[in-house]
């Protein structure tokens, strides 16, 4: 390992630290695992059904927050997602439990990122934690810009500021 080049003999070394598995090549099943979705929710919460028969999970989309079930525009952007989604079979990442405990997954469909998606057309707010910027923060200054989806009101209501004024939703 003396002969390789500082930057080549650097990611050998990681390779090896890390363990077999961070240098394998990436594919769908190393990063996640393929499911049918079976139900939507709303605009960021699905149930799917892992390919491989494990059991049916409800994810939260992570990274992004759409319009409670009640809320205006609630009900399109779960049908947006719905439409994109349900009946379909996606690559699921499951990254964590939020503070309700639970399961965060970020959802592709092919090559779709699909919570960019739902951003990019309005359906749906790149979640903020503490005012720092969120994962799609272009996607959705972009989707404010051009007036999409529910960034057509100048001024919508953002789900937490609702679920504080209203509470949550009842018979969703």
């Amino acid at each position: 390992m003396l002969f390789l080049k500082s930057g080549l003999r650097a990611l050998v070394v990681a390779c090896l630290l890390a363990g077999l598995f961070a240098c394998q090549p990436v594919t769908a099943t190393s990063t996640g695992y393929l499911a049918d979705v079976t139900h939507v929710h709303d605009g960021d919460s699905l149930w799917v059904q892992p390919l491989d028969g494990g059991r049916r999970q409800r994810l939260r989309l992570d990274g992004i927050d759409a319009p409670e079930i009640c809320q205006a525009d609630g009900r399109e952007a779960r049908d947006r997602l719905a439409g994109m989604v349900l009946r379909r079979q996606v690559r699921v990442e499951v990254t964590g439990q939020d503070r309700y405990r639970r399961t965060l997954a970020r959802v592709w469909l092919g090559s779709d990122d699909v919570q960019a998606v739902m951003v990019a057309e309005g359906w749906a707010w790149s979640y903020r934690v503490r005012g720092q910027a969120g994962p799609y923060d272009r996607e959705e200054a972009l989707a404010r810009r051009q007036g999409r989806g529910l960034f057509a009101d100048p001024q919508p209501e953002p789900p937490g500021e609702f679920r504080r004024r209203h509470g949550p939703c009842t018979n969703d």
